[in-house]
C-alpha cells in the first residue's frame, strides 16, 4: 500500500554548476516536490575511466534532497554507455540489418546481448546498489531508459538467436516445420545456416520474423532481470520500475512488466490545437495500457512540462491549464507518482529545446506556477485519494503478438491494430465507461463486457476462455481478422474466424480488404454509417445480423452479428465502423449488461471513477479549449474547491474538479 501520492521532477545535477544545486532543491521543496529522479544518463560522470568510480558528487546531491525531505529514484545508467566503453569494446554498439553500426553520440547505443556491456553494466550497478541500496532517501530504481526494439544484427545477437532457437525447437526439422521453410526452397539442413534476418527484407518468412521478435523480447527481459538481481543483493525494500514510452510499442510490455514491481510511463500529450479532438483520448488509452501492464497503479516517470522540440520542430506552447489538467488525468487513471520532465530546460546538448518547468534563464514563469499548483493540490488531497481503486466492468484485450504479426504482414492499406483499439477505447471514454486494457491471457472474472479486436494470432485455449466467459453471462465483442493465424504465425487451415467459429456463430466466406475505401452499413433502425479497413463476408451459422452492408457485391449480407452463448452473447464486427456506430453499439452492450454510462458528454470531457469503502470520487476533466457544463447524477463535495456541488458543474478550458460522493447517496 502506498502512503501518499507524490509529485516530482526529473533532475540532471551533473549538467549544472554545483553552486546551483541547493537553490534548486529549496525551490523544488517550496513548489511542492516530494520526489526526484536522478542519474539516468550520467555513467561517464560516475565512472570516468574503466573501474575508476566517482560518486561523491551523487552523494552530495542525494544528501541535499534528504535534508529537504525529498525522496530519490535512482536510475541505472546503461542507456548511455560512456565513450571509453564503446571505444575500447566496440561490440557494445548495435549493428543494423544492413551492416551499419549504431555509433555513440545518441542514447540507446548499446546491444543488450553484448558481453562487454553486461560486464561493465554489472560493475557500475554493483557500485550504485551497494552504496545506495539502503539509503533512507532512495525509495526506488528505474532500470535503463525507454526500452525499444533494437533489431540488432551483431555477431553476438546472431549466436544468441541461434541458441534461442535450438532451445525452443531442439531439432532443425522441427524448426523447418514450424516456420514452413519449404516455401521458396528455404529449408535448413544445419543450425549454422540459421541467422538473424540480415538485409531487412520485407519478403522474409513471417514465422521466422515473429520468432526474431520473441527472441528480442526475451533478450530485453533477461537484460532487465539481470539488473534487478544485482540491485536486490543490496536492496529488498526499494521498488524497481522501468519507464515505457510512445505507444504502441513493439516490445511485449506485459512480459517485461512481470519482473517489475511497478510499471511506469513517459507521458507527453500533444499540445497542438488540431490534436484536441483525439489527443486526450489517445492519452487516456496510453494510461490504461500502462495500468494494465501489471493490473495495478503505476508511475509517470516523465510528464510534459512544456513544448517538446529538439530533433523535430518545437510543439505549440501548452494552453493555460494544459499541464495541470493532463497531470491530473494521469493521477485519475492510476498514477501514484507523477514526475515532470524536466526541472530546467537543458542549456547544452541535443535536448536544449525540450522545455522543462523553468527555462535556462532560471526565471520561473507560467509553466512553473501551474506545476506548483498541481503539486500542492496533490499533496493536500493525497490522504483522500491514495489507495482508492477502480471498479471497471469493461475490458479491452490487447496482444503484442497480434500487433507484431500484423506489422510483419500488413492486412490492408490504412488498417492498424492499435489505431482500431484506440477507436473502441475512445468510444467507451466518450460514454464515460471506464475500462481496463489488459493482455489477452489475463483473467476476466471481474468483467461483464470484453472487447477483443482482431485476435489475429489465436490459440484454442484463448478462444475457449472467451467462450466460457460468454457462457457464464458475459458479453464478448470481437472483430474481423480474428482466428487467422496459429501461434507459429502460419495460417489456420480452417474457415475463419478459426477457433472462434463456434462461439461467434458465423464463418467467413471471403473478405474484401477495402483499406481506406469506404462502404456503408445499415443497422436495425435503418440508420446508415460508414466503415473502412476491412469487410468480412460472413455466413450465419446460428448468429443473428444486427447490421448489414449497403454497398458492393455483398450488399445485404451481415456486417455485425450477435450469437447467444449460454447465458451471454458474442458479437462479431465484420468491418470497422465509424465512431458514431461504435458508440451506439457499445451503448447497447452497456445497457444489456447494466453498465452505467454517461450519454452526451461534451467533446474532450472525461469522467473517471475511483472508489474506497465509503466514497466514490469523480474526476471530471475538461481536456478541451471550450467551456463546458456537465450535469451531475448525484450531489457531492468538490475536493479541489472545497465546496458543495449540486446539479451541474461548469468547467473552463483545461479545468477539472474532483467530486466526492458518499456511496450511500449513489
Amino acid at each position: 500500500m502506498n502512503e501518499r501520492l507524490q509529485v516530482g521532477v526529473v533532475y540532471y545535477p551533473e549538467q549544472w554548476d554545483s553552486a546551483k544545486w541547493e537553490a534548486d532543491v529549496k525551490r523544488m521543496k517550496e513548489a511542492g516536490v516530494t520526489v526526484v529522479r536522478l542519474a539516468e544518463f550520467a555513467w561517464c560522470r560516475m565512472e570516468p575511466a574503466p573501474g575508476q568510480y566517482a560518486l561523491e558528487w551523487l552523494d552530495e546531491v542525494i544528501d541535499l534532497f534528504a535534508k529537504h525531505d525529498i525522496a530519490v529514484i535512482l536510475c541505472t545508467p546503461t542507456n548511455t554507455p560512456p565513450r571509453w566503453l564503446t571505444d575500447q569494446h566496440p561490440d557494445v554498439l548495435p549493428i543494423h540489418a544492413n551492416g551499419a553500426t549504431n555509433h555513440a553520440g545518441v542514447r540507446g547505443h548499446r546491444c543488450l546481448n553484448s558481453h562487454s556491456l553486461k560486464h561493465y553494466a554489472a560493475a557500475i550497478i554493483n557500485q550504485l546498489a551497494s552504496r545506495y541500496g539502503k539509503h533512507p532517501a532512495v525509495i526506488g530504481w528505474q532500470i535503463d531508459n525507454e526500452f525499444g526494439m533494437q533489431d540488432c544484427h551483431c555477431p553476438q545477437c546472431n549466436a544468441s538467436f541461434r541458441q534461442w532457437l535450438i532451445d525452443k525447437y531442439e531439432t532443425i526439422s522441427q524448426l523447418n516445420e514450424q516456420w514452413g521453410t519449404i516455401v521458396w526452397s528455404g529449408e535448413y539442413s544445419d543450425w549454422q545456416q540459421v541467422t538473424v534476418p540480415y538485409g531487412g527484407s520485407r519478403f522474409q518468412n513471417p514465422s521466422y520474423l515473429l520468432d526474431f521478435t520473441r527472441f528480442q523480447w526475451d533478450t530485453t527481459e533477461s537484460f532487465l532481470t539481470e539488473q534487478i538481481k544485482l540491485i536486490r543483493q543490496y536492496s529488498k525494500q526499494q521498488f524497481i520500475t522501468h519507464n515505457f514510452h510512445t505507444y504502441p510499442q513493439r516490445l511485449n510490455l506485459h512480459q517485461l512488466g512481470r519482473v517489475l514491481d511497478v510499471a511506469s510511463f513517459d507521458y507527453y500529450p500533444n499540445t497542438a490545437p488540431h490534436k484536441q479532438a483525439t489527443g486526450s483520448y489517445s492519452g487516456a488509452l496510453a494510461l490504461d495500457v500502462t495500468r494494465g501492464i501489471k493490473r495495478k497503479n503505476f508511475y509517470i516517470m516523465e510528464q510534459l512540462s512544456g513544448a517538446p522540440g529538439c530533433w523535430f520542430p518545437t510543439w505549440r506552447a501548452p494552453y493555460p491549464g494544459f499541464i495541470r489538467a493532463f497531470a491530473w488525468q494521469a493521477i485519475a487513471k492510476g498514477a501514484d507518482k507523477v514526475l515532470h520532465f524536466r526541472w530546467r530546460s537543458a542549456a547544452a546538448g541535443a535536448e536544449q529545446f525540450w522545455q522543462g518547468l523553468i527555462d535556462p534563464s532560471d526565471v520561473p514563469g507560467r509553466r512553473f506556477q501551474e506545476f506548483s499548483q498541481f503539486a500542492q493540490e496533490v499533496n493536500r488531497l493525497s490522504p483522500k485519494l491514495i489507495n482508492t481503486t477502480f471498479q471497471h466492468q469493461a475490458a479491452i484485450l490487447i496482444s503484442h503478438e497480434n500487433m507484431e504479426a500484423m506489422r510483419i504482414q500488413h492486412q490492408s492499406n490504412g488498417f492498424d491494430y492499435y489505431e482500431n483499439i484506440k477507436d473502441y477505447h475512445r468510444a467507451l471514454t466518450k460514454l464515460g465507461i471506464g475500462c481496463d486494457v489488459i493482455e489477452v491471457g489475463a483473467l476476466l472474472d471481474q468483467y461483464k463486457l470484453v472487447i477483443a479486436p482482431s485476435l489475429y494470432v489465436l490459440d484454442a485455449e484463448t478462444a475457449n476462455r472467451l467462450e466460457q466467459f460468454a457462457h457464464a453471462g458475459g458479453t464478448v465483442l470481437t472483430t474481423f481478422r480474428s482466428g487467422v493465424k496459429l501461434i507459429n504465425n502460419q495460417h489456420i487451415q480452417a474457415m475463419l474466424p478459426g477457433y472462434l467459429q463456434q462461439s461467434s456463430g458465423i464463418y467467413v466466406e471471403e473478405y474484401d480488404a477495402i483499406g481506406q475505401d469506404v462502404v456503408h452499413i445499415r443497422d436495425e433502425a435503418g440508420e446508415t454509417y460508414t466503415c473502412s479497413a476491412w469487410c468480412d463476408i460472413v455466413s450465419l451459422q446460428g448468429a443473428e445480423a444486427i447490421a448489414w452492408y449497403e454497398d458492393e457485391f455483398y450488399s445485404g449480407t451481415a456486417a455485425v452479428t450477435c450469437n447467444r452463448v449460454g447465458n451471454g452473447k458474442v458479437y462479431y464486427a465484420a468491418t470497422h465502423p465509424e465512431e458514431r456506430y461504435l458508440r451506439k453499439l457499445l451503448t447497447r452492450l452497456a445497457e444489456e449488461q447494466h453498465i452505467a454510462y454517461h450519454a452526451g458528454l461534451p467533446a474532450g470531457v472525461q469522467i473517471i471513477e475511483r472508489f474506497n469503502d465509503s466514497n466514490k470520487y469523480l474526476f471530471i476533466l475538461n481536456l478541451s479549449r471550450e467551456k463546458v457544463v456537465i450535469p451531475l447524477d448525484h450531489p457531492g463535495y468538490s475536493l479541489l474547491n472545497e465546496a458543495a456541488r449540486e446539479a451541474e458543474l461548469e468547467l473552463a478550458p483545461y479545468q477539472l474538479d474532483i467530486i466526492e460522493v458518499p456511496l450511500k447517496n449513489v
